[in-house]
């Protein structure tokens, strides 16, 4: 059964915008619209330049992949040290097992 959609109006860099999702994710649009206003006033405030809600949105949407990209990496690397934690306390298990077994016998 699909839910019912929903039009959210948002409001990024002076401009307003409606947008069509379900009743469930309304809220993390409106909280993902919030973030991207914020971004896009930075980069808007930062710049100095009277740019384009275009250009800034580009800016925006580069830096917040970049963000995207490097947080994934961390999680990888993350993901990966914990893996390699976890195979050598296996292996540590494993040993002291087998010495435990060889004992008994």
């Amino acid at each position: 059964m699909s839910e019912e959609t929903v039009s959210v109006a948002v409001h990024l860099a002076g401009n307003d915008y409606r947008f069509a999702c379900t009743a469930a994710e309304r809220e993390e649009l409106l909280e993902a619209a919030r973030h991207l206003d914020r971004k896009m006033r930075e980069i808007r405030d930062r710049s100095g330049k009277n740019l384009a809600v275009e250009s800034i949105a580009m800016m925006a949407a580069l830096n917040l992949s970049h963000e995207l990209l490097r947080q994934q990496l961390q999680a990888a690397e993350t993901d990966a040290r914990r893996n390699s934690r976890l195979r050598d306390l296996l292996q540590k298990v494993d040993a002291a097992l087998s010495q435990v077994s060889s004992t008994e016998l």
